[in-house]
């Protein structure tokens, strides 16, 4: 007995010390990445970690979020959700009323995420809220689930790398039939920053207390409260003891969604006040432009992107080490590490044969949709509400439309 603990202690022990050599080798980038004076990257690198160890010790999906209410009536994730947008809209009209102070003359600041509003948006938003649901995360959930070792969202990635070369190929007929003839609308062109922030946070109440209303109703009007674990007894030897003893609390308790929220609303304003808001796909657009090149397609030359912001597809040659590479690559990293410090990271293999297929076939639909909105939950939602445009609630339509044709499709074909 006393040699089976032994080597659970030990083998926890290598969890946590290889979480640490992890740990050093992401400052070791961040150094490199500072002294060759690419403060872009070094910021991305560092927002891309605290992004991943903030939704991995959360457990925090937009995928979650959406399919969970409509299968189950949960809205754990929901409420993180809405807040970390109440945050970031409030910073971003603060920003943005500095950049524009005077938003009558229409236009938005160039950094915001304002993108043509019609059915394109719904679209996209629909497309990528069935092939979320089918793949088991969005794009940005994918990215912190390959960190833990789910290989079924590797295989999402491959397919959202192959969606994008599809409407990457297609895109100029979507340019000239319906986006070219959408426009641009900007809620404080209209609004005034004043009402067009009461709107938004309006909106996100009401949406709230709806969530709310829909939890109780599912669970006849009892809601299961959060259960404290007992804290430890062990008393620290010695200041770095102490120390070591918060950082193993922090980095091996599940944090609650809201405050993750809140921590993501947070990251986007810090990176709206410097650089642009959060995104993803725009990156993972180039990784299949050079990819589909590499073996022999042509170079596309694709119609209207000069004009447009957030999550814009990438097809031109250039540096595979850009601020989105960091920030991508810094969500698997930062998520690997936590999750090897916290003793979750396995190699999870699927073992059903429809789960390959699903998470590939729904990383195909998401990158379609994902290029086709201009940008994921992140870049065409997370990012454009709280620029106050009319896309970012238009997709958020489209993503429940999705959310909800997917999951009935799941209750029948489980």
């Amino acid at each position: 007995m006393q040699n089976i603990k032994s080597e659970l202690l030990i083998k926890k022990d290598i969890y946590f010390y290889a979480g640490v050599f992890a740990s050093l080798i992401l400052l070791i980038v961040l150094v490199i990445a500072g002294i060759t004076d690419a403060v872009g990257a070094a910021v991305y690198w560092i927002a891309g970690i605290a992004f991943g160890v903030t939704v991995q010790r959360s457990r925090f999906c937009f995928t979650s979020a959406f399919r969970d209410y409509f299968l189950l009536g949960q809205t754990r994730i929901l409420k993180g959700i809405l807040v970390g947008l109440a945050i970031a809209t409030v910073g971003f009209a603060l920003v943005m009323s500095t950049v524009v102070p005077n938003p009558g003359f229409g236009a938005a600041p160039s950094d915001a995420n304002v993108l043509p509003v019609g059915a394109s948006t719904l679209i996209a938003g629909t497309l990528f809220g069935i092939g979320m649901v089918l793949a088991g995360g969005c794009v940005s959930g994918s990215l912190y689930r390959m960190g833990e070792g789910y290989i079924g969202s590797w295989l999402a990635i491959g397919g959202v790398l192959i969606g994008l070369f599809f409407l990457n190929n297609t895109w100029n007929w979507w340019w000239d039939n319906l986006i070219s003839n959408e426009s641009l609308v900007w809620l404080p062109k209209h609004l005034t920053y004043t009402w067009s922030l009461v709107a938004t946070l309006g909106i996100l109440v009401v949406i709230l207390y709806l969530a709310i209303w829909r939890e109780r109703r599912a669970m006849g009007g009892f809601i299961m409260p959060s259960i404290r674990k007992r804290e430890s007894t062990n008393v620290p030897h010695s200041s770095f003891g102490e120390l070591t003893g918060y950082f193993k609390k922090l980095m091996t308790t599940e944090w609650n969604p809201i405050w993750a929220g809140a921590i993501l609303g947070l990251i986007n304003l810090l990176l709206f006040v410097r650089f642009h808001p959060m995104g993803v796909v725009g990156e993972i657009s180039r990784w299949s432009t050079s990819i589909s090149k590499m073996v022999g397609f042509p170079e596309l030359q694709l119609r209207g992107l000069e004009g447009l912001g957030a999550c814009v597809m990438v097809v031109a040659e250039g540096s595979w080490f850009t601020e989105g590479f960091f920030f991508n690559f810094g969500i698997i990293a930062g998520s690997a590490t936590s999750s090897l410090i916290s003793r979750e990271f396995k190699i999870r293999i699927p073992q059903s044969p429809m789960r390959y297929i699903q998470s590939i076939v729904g990383g195909v639909i998401m990158g379609y949709g994902a290029g086709l909105g201009v940008g994921c939950t992140l870049g065409a939602f997370f990012s454009s509400v709280p620029s106050l445009a009319l896309n970012g609630w238009v997709y958020a339509i489209g993503l429940c439309v999705g959310s909800f044709l997917a999951v009935q499709w799941i209750k029948r074909f489980p």
